[in-house]
């Protein structure tokens, strides 16, 4: 797998969970593929073939790279001397019922993945205490930034497991932002102009302007970078035409430059249910009694739902980010 199979993936679901860009949308790339990533590795078949085409491109893609990819993205640099000490937190957790017999081969391989743990919840016995078992680990994991990722009624006497990812982010600028230079500027948006906290920031960070775009990279400790895109043009008329090859040029394309920059404060949250858009996206099979997760289990299995929650605040300080994927 190459980073561009990953941003193609991006993109395919961004547009079709997203597709009006009028209106603000915060995912998580990451949870997703991972959730989807461990599922997949324990699927067969038509089952297994339409998760890897979405994920890799390619059926014949390798599953164990994305697991590799997604392994040293969860891990952070070091802070200098006198720099706060940046927080990730990543959890892969396969909740599994007293019933069923997860395979060691998938236990095994879900060991190499973030904290890949399985857990064992009453979802037959006790389908509301199963919830609340996970929802507080959600929290845990998160810092109680999304304390509900399962809602009522999601889980049912027929569930009997549960895969689980869970993320958090934490970090501060290298270059905060200006002390109390924030104030409320014109943010132009597709219903019209309007007022928003801004902050201001003059500074030597990365920049680019190619391709219709102008792309700011604000680097942050531990390694971790926030790149903002922003179109010369509308965002309905630009977005269209970003592919994974342009995307990964316009990513590489910063350059140290004196800039000053004006942005947003933002804090954005967004619960999703997936299952809508990965069906147009071509994954079909494993929602359906056609399901084969047999790499996870001799017991027929079948994902009921995935519901995606996350999280995203950004201030003169830094960025604080957290998301959860289901199936």
């Amino acid at each position: 797998m190459t980073d561009r199979a990953h941003l193609a993936f991006t993109l395919a679901l961004h547009r079709v969970t997203a597709p009006d860009p009028a209106t603000n949308a915060c995912w998580s790339p990451f949870s997703v593929a991972s959730a989807l990533g461990l599922v997949a590795h324990g699927a067969r078949g038509m089952t297994g073939d339409e998760l890897t085409v979405l994920l890799l491109g390619d059926k014949s893609g390798d599953l164990t790279r994305l697991g590799a990819l997604l392994t040293r993205a969860g891990v952070l640099e070091p802070p200098r001397d006198n720099e706060d000490e940046p927080v990730i937190a990543v959890a892969n957790t396969l909740w599994t019922d007293r019933s069923i017999e997860i395979l060691v081969p998938f236990v095994e391989e879900l060991g190499r993945w973030s904290s890949g743990t399985v857990r064992e919840a009453p979802f037959r016995d006790a389908p509301q205490r199963a919830r609340d078992m996970i929802n507080v680990d959600v929290a845990k994991t998160t810092r109680d930034l999304i304390p509900e990722l399962i809602p009522a009624d999601a889980i049912t006497e027929d569930t009997r497991s549960a895969l689980v990812n869970a993320l958090y982010l934490k970090c501060g600028w290298r270059f905060p932002f200006t002390e109390g230079a924030t104030s409320p500027q014109p943010f132009h948006t597709p219903g019209g102009t309007v007022d928003v906290p801004t902050m201001a920031l003059s500074e030597r960070i990365g920049y680019a302007a190619r391709g219709g775009w102008q792309v700011a990279s604000l680097r942050a400790i531990g390694g971790v970078e926030a790149v903002v895109l922003l179109p010369d043009g509308d965002l309905a008329d630009a977005e269209p035409d970003l592919d994974a090859d342009t995307l990964a040029d316009l990513l590489d394309a910063p350059k140290p430059t004196q800039v000053d920059l004006w942005l947003p404060k933002l804090k954005v949250s967004t619960q999703t249910e997936l299952t809508p858009p990965l069906n147009r996206l071509g994954v079909r099979t494993v929602f359906g009694d056609d399901a084969d997760l047999s790499g996870i289990s001799p017991t027929a299995l079948a994902v009921q739902a995935v519901l995606h929650e996350a999280v995203l605040e950004i201030d003169e300080k830094g960025l604080e980010g957290a998301a959860a994927t289901r199936c």
